[in-house]
């Protein structure tokens, strides 16, 4: 770990020799998985720990860890700003903050949503517009309106569709991971268009540093919901009905209690 040439560039995440998950991974210290994330107290590297800027509320930074470095990292990966038109496919917990991070980079943001009852949603946090995908005229009108796609879907979908959305050399990131294989890409509309079909997870520690001080200067938090700790379970039947504004964050210090 730490000798290839990912993790020499600071892409810690994408490790050749396969990255250590914080719960759940391989543990090649001491054998077993790693226990973090939900423990109590956990040990790591120096190199590993980050620093959150004194503005920004714990409760509410937390899921910049995860949702606020997905979106981060491949905004600046391609190029998100001014003069930038950016559509976020899906408004929960990767995609708002898809929307305030491109919001405060510059970029004109487009919500992409199935739901019209999200669409006030998306505004209030800073989208510019709204397409619901299901209007066939809504979609037609936003045909090659954009340069940029964060996919945050999850679930199986048709990602064929949104490609419609983009410019010539328009780019689509997926950062969802779906339970089952999405169909094949349509190539015809790719070539045609000089289109792009790229994904993303997480950043390296000093992108994710970044990422921090960026959310810090731009007072960017997640929307959460905190809950004790026995409640995870409620939490999660709730999250899979898509009953959660957009984060769930536990209160560790009801670990014990529980």
């Amino acid at each position: 770990m730490r000798h290839c040439e990912s993790c020499k560039a600071g892409l810690e995440q994408y490790c050749y020799e396969g990255n250590i998950g914080t719960y759940n991974g391989n543990d090649v210290h001491l054998g077993g998985h790693t226990l973090g994330g939900y423990s109590a107290a956990i040990t790591v590297d120096e190199k590993f720990v980050l620093n959150i800027p004194d503005n920004l509320p714990l409760d509410a930074a937390a899921p910049l860890l995860c949702a606020g470095i997905t979106l981060y990292s491949p905004l600046m990966h391609w190029h998100a700003g001014p003069g930038k038109r950016v559509g976020v496919i899906g408004l929960g917990g990767l995609g708002h903050m898809g929307v305030k991070i491109a919001r405060a980079l510059g970029a004109h943001v487009v919500m992409i949503t199935t739901s019209p009852e999200k669409a006030a949603d998306a505004q209030k946090l800073g989208a510019h517009e709204v397409i619901i995908s299901t209007d066939p005229a809504q979609m037609k009108a936003a045909s090659k309106t954009l340069d940029l796609l964060m996919n945050t879907v999850s679930a199986a979908h048709d990602y064929n569709a949104y490609a419609r959305l983009l410019r010539v050399d328009g780019v689509q990131v997926l950062l969802g991971v779906p339970p089952t294989d999405m169909p094949p890409p349509s190539v015809g509309r790719m070539i045609g268009n000089r289109l792009t079909l790229a994904a993303s997870t997480i950043g390296g520690i000093r992108e994710t540093q970044e990422m921090l001080d960026f959310c810090a200067a731009h007072n960017i938090v997640s929307d959460i919901e905190m809950i004790r700790m026995e409640q995870v379970n409620d939490a999660y039947e709730r999250m899979l009905k898509g009953d959660v504004k957009y984060r769930f964050v536990i209160d560790m210090a009801t670990l014990k209690a529980a």
